[in-house]
């Protein structure tokens, strides 16, 4: 075994074994949500998942950034073909092994296709850092952005820049040294044209040979990078947002949850059967009402926090952050997964004084939210901010009997005269009386 074979080993043994410590733990984060069964309608999931997260379906209520983003996405996904290349080279100590391995014309073409689809994403993240940078624009520029997502973002951008700079380095060099050798080419899309450029430049194949390294070198040092820095950043929505759409929510919108205890209670109330002596079906512990930690959520919530792009779409469309006040449903799933994480870091340890409700989140964004689902609807991994809304709302109303002022008087009338008004039921058509 080579001296290069070996060094490739324990940097890919290392690289992928730190990214699995990492994201066991963050699957033991997510298991501390409850149980809910997200099992039922196959068919409809597998459908969700193949036009929502694969087909990119819902990117595309706004055209520009979805085909930005598709291209990122295409070019993700085709590169990994020459990622497997550079893994069995690396294993073997060949080089371009697919090529001499007698696919000549076909790996020209597919390597010609990832190097346009390199200099069309080149263009889509200047495109992308300007818009967050230079533009500004209003949903990139919010508090929740501050500091580190605000670096995330843009260092997920840097990285992409080095990435593409050391795939055109390599193949470059390669066109370059075969110019010399053969006067031949690969006939790659873009390289083909800089590699004579190299090779009259510098015409010394020892030089071109070091240079093709640091390609094929810093090609995969970049990978393994971006690998073990996915845990740590918003862009892990890459694994988790098939999973996460795989589980969607597919009752309709306006369907709320209802807590099986108070359900049950509620049902042997109107049952005119029911013997109110009986002992209870269910005879366990009483769960808490609604949430206040990050334990009380379901494991999909939880899921949905590290599935979360930060793109801002669900606050730009959020009736009452356009109108000044404070929620903000992407600060809700961040701040879901900062608590999560920080649960992690903490061994699991729930009881360190602190919790979602109030060290994160703050009644005044709860009680802002209007249930509209606008938020539910534009999210483009149907991430689901309104139910952890709704969750955390309950807590403050049944287990603390915290509510806002405006709202008592409603809950009064409803529960008194069955509706909203301060006016007996009996007198609700009097309108049709006037003239």
């Amino acid at each position: 075994m080579t001296l290069s074979a070996l060094v490739f080993i324990l940097i890919s043994v290392a690289s992928i074994g730190l990214f699995a410590w990492k994201m066991k733990s963050i699957v033991a984060q997510i298991k501390l949500g409850k149980s809910v069964d997200r099992s039922n309608r196959k068919a409809d999931r597998w459908k969700v998942m193949l036009l929502v997260a694969f087909g990119q379906k819902k990117m595309f209520t706004r055209p520009l950034v979805a085909v930005l983003h598709f291209i990122f996405y295409v070019a993700f996904v085709i590169t990994q073909i020459e990622l497997i290349e550079v893994f069995i080279d690396g294993f073997s100590g060949s080089h371009r092994f697919f090529f001499h391995a007698g696919l000549g014309r076909f790996y020209t073409a597919v390597i010609s296709s990832i190097e346009v689809l390199s200099v069309l994403t080149f263009i889509a993240t200047l495109i992308f850092f300007s818009r967050r940078n230079i533009i500004r624009l209003p949903r990139f520029t919010m508090a929740e952005l501050k500091g580190w997502p605000r670096n995330d973002a843009n260092l997920i951008l840097f990285f992409e820049l080095l990435l593409i700079g050391f795939i055109f380095l390599m193949n470059s060099a390669d066109e370059a040294r075969l110019n010399i050798l053969s006067n031949d080419s690969y006939s790659f899309a873009v390289s083909q044209f800089i590699g004579p450029l190299l090779a009259d430049a510098l015409g010394n194949l020892d030089t071109l040979d070091v240079l093709s390294k640091i390609g094929w070198w810093g090609h995969l040092i970049m990978v393994f990078i971006f690998l073990n820095y996915l845990p740590y950043s918003k862009h892990l929505h890459i694994l988790f947002a098939f999973p996460n759409t795989y589980f969607s929510n597919l009752d309709a919108k306006g369907k709320f949850s209802n807590m099986e205890s108070v359900e049950n209670e509620v049902k042997l109330m109107l049952d005119p059967n029911a013997d109110p002596y009986a002992a209870p079906a269910n005879d366990a512990a009483p769960q808490r009402f609604g949430a206040k930690d990050v334990q009380d959520l379901t494991w999909k919530q939880l899921l949905e926090a590290y599935s979360c792009t930060e793109c801002g779409r669900c606050t730009s469309v959020c009736p009452a952050n356009q109108t000044g006040k404070l929620l903000s449903p992407r600060k809700i799933m961040m701040d879901t997964r900062d608590r999560l994480s920080e649960v992690g870091n903490n061994k699991m340890n729930l009881e360190d004084g602190r919790s979602l409700l109030g060290d994160y989140i703050t009644p005044e964004e709860l009680w802002a939210c209007t249930s509209c689902n606008a938020c539910v609807q534009e999210c483009p991994v149907n991430i689901d901010p309104l139910s952890i809304i709704v969750d955390l709302r309950r807590f403050l109303v049944m287990e603390e009997s915290k509510i806002p002022s405006e709202l008592t008087g409603m809950l009064t009338n409803i529960e008194n005269n069955g509706a909203p008004w301060q006016f007996s039921p009996a007198d609700r058509m009097k309108w049709t009386e006037e003239n």
